[in-house]
């Protein structure tokens, strides 16, 4: 794979994992998504800032289920939406 494609599936992944944190802000689930942002707006952050920041939690979260081979865990990806702007410590 070219440096170029792998640029497209990374810039394609970011897309799609703000995406999700845009439907769980419309949807207001988990609460903890809007309250984060709420949060985060409060103390100075630009809205794309704080997508980012939630999109690099909900793909912690991801790579966790994939290499632990477990359902995703709710609970422990709202405690790391409101842990934020300090960013889950990777796990490995």
């Amino acid at each position: 794979m070219s440096e170029h494609d792998e640029n497209e599936d990374e810039a394609f992944a970011e897309e799609a994992l703000i995406q999700a944190i845009e439907n769980q802000l419309e949807a207001a689930q988990p609460p903890a998504a809007l309250a984060t942002l709420n949060k985060l707006t409060l103390v100075g952050y630009e809205r794309g800032e704080i997508l980012q920041l939630m999109a690099m939690v909900l793909a912690h979260e991801i790579r966790a289920m994939l290499d632990e081979d477990r359902p995703f865990d709710g609970a422990a990806y709202e405690q790391a939406l409101r842990a934020l702007p300090e960013l889950p410590k990777e796990t490995s």
